[in-house]
């Protein structure tokens, strides 16, 4: 699911949006583009985007944060919550020193940190394994582990991780972002490489993990006893890296993006009424980095806060479900009005918020129904209301038309 979501994300949203950011006079944040599109003048949407934002941006945070305290705590013994703090107060640290720049660099070469770690550590074990070193041989497996469909509501679950991908702002914004139209084939073959890789590696770390160490007691560290067992400490060390490196690199993003949605969104255009200068407005988007990286670290502190995994997939589907439908409306349906899209946007949010809490034990992914209701609901409130401005509809065909004299 996940990697067909960011291919077709790269494929299919990418090219047009990037164009259409520079057309809706050149936003620079989701709430900034979708405000812009319609041309109005109505700060209702950002302000729903921007508490979204900081909602789901500090759960997500949190699992970050977390997973830096499981590192720490299951290899040196340090105490978890200790290791949360200083791995906040690093991440804050470059972030703000930096800023967007920082956080791509640092994403680079954390990116390929990971991708060596992964590319290693299963091989190493599946030729250890074959050394009749593993803990478990493949006959004394459980029956049907490695059956790929199970019943259909894990299957539709699975494809529906690769919906987020088209409302995930963070990964939005590195579209927006790229430095020209050329750059973008490139830069999709280069993204949609490395993430094929990383997952492919991911569930071979997991399979060939449980193989080689058998049952464990927190599933969520067979990657970190993995390679312990396997490599001397000053290799493990470095292969360990990895973890801190893909932790800091979602947090990073994820604590920029949020502060750019409140600064720009909320803070200079409603309470200071566009009087803001762009040095108070970088004091305000720390402040907010800071804020957030508190909340993280204490829901990531408390032992009722969930697992990892619990977190990223509870932020991703609020995400997805809210925003993907609207943003892929909003880039391909000429019709489309600001009232669908402010609709779509709390349909979304609320109904994936409400399935999790009372239709969690059903086993289907909230970001199913989220996304769906919010595609329903964004199409239906646009063709009862107005439809857009002429004005609207020019820059959609003009945004349309350089698109297809591109290819």
């Amino acid at each position: 699911g996940l990697a067909i979501g960011y291919a077709l994300s790269w494929l299919i949203e990418a090219p047009r949006l990037r164009r259409y950011t520079i057309a809706a006079k050149d936003s620079i944040t989701i709430p900034q583009y979708l405000t812009n599109r319609f041309l109005s003048k109505s700060k209702a949407l950002q302000v729903i985007c921007a508490v979204i934002f900081l909602v789901a941006y500090t759960i997500y945070a949190a699992s970050s944060i977390k997973a830096c305290g499981t590192l720490f705590n299951t290899v040196l013994g340090i105490d978890a919550t200790l290791a949360m703090y200083v791995a906040a107060i690093i991440i804050i640290g470059y972030t703000f020193l930096g800023g967007f720049s920082a956080v791509c660099w640092t994403d680079f070469f954390q990116g390929m940190l990971m991708l060596g770690a992964l590319l290693i550590a299963p091989i190493f074990a599946l030729a250890l394994m074959n050394g009749a070193e593993s803990a478990i041989t493949v006959q004394q497996l459980p029956e049907n582990y490695f059956k790929l469909f199970t019943n259909w509501k894990d299957v539709l679950s699975g494809l529906g991780w690769g919906l987020g991908y088209f409302g995930m702002p963070h990964i939005i914004v590195r579209f927006m972002s790229l430095r020209s139209q050329k750059d973008l084939k490139k830069s999709a073959r280069i993204g949609i490489t490395w993430t094929l890789l990383i997952l492919i590696f991911s569930v071979a770390s997991g399979i060939i993990g449980h193989l080689f160490l058998g049952e464990i007691a927190d599933s969520s560290t067979v990657f970190i006893q993995m390679v312990r067992k396997i490599f001397p400490a000053l290799i493990s060390g470095l292969l360990l890296s990895a973890i801190l490196a893909a932790a800091m690199s979602t947090a990073d993003s994820q604590l920029l993006a949020s502060a750019s949605a409140f600064s720009a969104d909320v803070y200079k255009p409603i309470i200071r009424k566009d009087k803001a200068s762009n040095k108070e407005m970088l004091w305000v988007s720390r402040g907010v980095v800071m804020a957030i990286a508190i909340v993280a670290v204490i829901i990531a502190a408390n032992p009722n806060s969930g697992t990892i995994m619990g977190l990223v997939e509870n932020a991703w589907g609020v995400f997805g479900a809210a925003f993907g439908p609207v943003i892929m409306l909003s880039l391909f349906w000429r019709r489309f009005n600001f009232q669908g899209a402010v609709a779509g946007i709390l349909t979304g949010a609320i109904v994936d918020i409400l399935w999790l809490a009372f239709l969690g034990s059903f086993g289907l992914y909230e970001i199913i129904p989220g996304a769906l209701c919010s595609l329903i609901v964004a199409v239906v409130v646009t063709k009862l209301t107005a439809a857009p401005t002429k004005e609207v509809t020019d820059i959609f065909d003009m945004v349309a038309a350089g698109e297809e004299a591109a290819e």
